[in-house]
Formats: C-alpha cells, sequence, structure tokens
C-alpha cells in the first residue's frame, strides 16, 4: 500500500517552482516529458535518506520535485523527511511493501508506480521523482519500468571491501555514491583502493565519494542529476 500526506509543510515553505503543487495540472513538463523518475538503492544505514534529503535541500529552489520512500512495515524514511521538511507534505508519498525491498522496486513495481502516477496527477508536472528503496543488499536493482536513472548508495563504514565484490548494483547502477568518507579514519577504511575497485568494476559509469551530510556533500550527486534532467528534456518524448 502507498500512503500520502495532504497536510502543509512542517516549516511552512513552498519549493520549487510549483511550490506546494496542486490539482488538475497535466503530469508532462514543457515538451511532452513527464518527470524523470531516479531510484536510489543500497544497503541499510548506508545514507539513502540522507541523499534524498541533501538533494531535495538543493534542488528544490530550481525543480519541482517529488519523493517516494520504501519501507517494509514502516513510514519511517517519509516520517523522516517531512520532520526535516526538505519538501512540502504533499510531496512526500510511502510504500509499505510488506516484502523484500526488490520486490517493491524490481519484481511487482505496481506500488511504486501507482505511488509516482500519483503524485504526478496531484501535483501537476515535476521535474524529478526520487524513489527511495528500502534497505537491501548488493544486488538490489530498480526495474526500468520503474525508473529512468539508478543512484546506487554505500558507504565507507560497510567495509572498503564492497565496491571489489560487486552485485548488480555497484556494477551497473548509473551513479555509484560512496558514503561517508569522513569516517574513513575511523573505520581503517581505504578510499584510494575503493575508488580504484569501483573503477574496476564499474568502468566508464561514474562514482562519487563524499559525505553527503558534509558542507558540499551532496554538490557532485546534485550536479549529475542536473545533468541527466538534461538529457532527459532533449529526447523526444
Amino acid at each position: 500500500m502507498h500512503l500520502h500526506h495532504s497536510d502543509t509543510s512542517p516549516d511552512g515553505h513552498t519549493h520549487g517552482p510549483n511550490g506546494s503543487g496542486g490539482s488538475g495540472g497535466s503530469p508532462q513538463r514543457p515538451g511532452g516529458r513527464r518527470a524523470l523518475r531516479v531510484g536510489l538503492g543500497g544497503p541499510v544505514g548506508s545514507g539513502k535518506t540522507a541523499t534524498v534529503a541533501a538533494l531535495c535541500r538543493t534542488l528544490r529552489g530550481e525543480l519541482s520535485i517529488a519523493v517516494v520512500t520504501n519501507d517494509i512495515y514502516t513510514r519511517e524514511d517519509a516520517e523522516f523527511l517531512l520532520r526535516e521538511a526538505v519538501l512540502p507534505a504533499e510531496r512526500i508519498t510511502a510504500v509499505q511493501t510488506g516484502a523484500c525491498p526488490h520486490t517493491a522496486i524490481r519484481d511487482d513495481i505496481s506500488a511504486n508506480l501507482e505511488a509516482v502516477e500519483d503524485l504526478e496527477e496531484r501535483l501537476g508536472p515535476l521535474d524529478v521523482i526520487l524513489v527511495e528503496s528500502g534497505g537491501d543488499n548488493l544486488t538490489a536493482t530498480f526495474s526500468k519500468g520503474l525508473v529512468d536513472a539508478q543512484i546506487f548508495v554505500i558507504d565507507v563504514a560497510g567495509g572498503d571491501d564492497i565496491p571489489r565484490k560487486g552485485g548488480p548494483g555497484v556494477t551497473t547502477s548509473d551513479l555509484l555514491v560512496i558514503n561517508k568518507t569522513d569516517l574513513a579514519p575511523h573505520v581503517g577504511a581505504d578510499l584510494e583502493a575503493m575508488a580504484r575497485d569501483a573503477k574496476a568494476q564499474r568502468g566508464d559509469l561514474p562514482t562519487v565519494l563524499t559525505a553527503v551530510k558534509s558542507t558540499g556533500g551532496i554538490t557532485p550527486v546534485a550536479g549529475w542529476i542536473r545533468e541527466r534532467l538534461t538529457a532527459w528534456t532533449a529526447c523526444p518524448a
């Protein structure tokens, strides 16, 4: 099931070109394209929700954004975003999967697809919809029927051998984010080895080493979103 919130933003602010959203608008953006849908996956605790929050804070003044979160039994990630007031409440929807996270983003995407389409119908044209998976393992990937691009988030505290171990999330995601680099000295992680192993696994696919909660840490990820949106908008509808 998916649950959406119709109350106002906790900070009372409106964000982005469409502010608090609205009803009755076309779900297509100028040029006839729907919103770019970006999936964010990764292990539990890697910083997916923190990445979503930072992206919303950075991009909400220039883009019309909405978010779909996934948790198995709760709405914890959505409630965190609401408490942080990263977007007006009507722009955040929670999906309770009731099963392994990868099931709802890859095997049976109906609940997430319904949530995405509901956001577009309620809010009118959107630029970007972020779909955050629940925490999963290195095999988690999104169905191409649900998202147009995928970000996979891992963190240095999980072990500097994660890029070397591979898995579809690491090897095939459109952007790999190696998060919490600020913790590397404290957990004995070798960032150069992580970058080297990621390059060996991913080839020319981009990898970002950063700490998304630090000042400027989300900048390269936000820049990647802007580039993907520009390319998406330029393609024929």
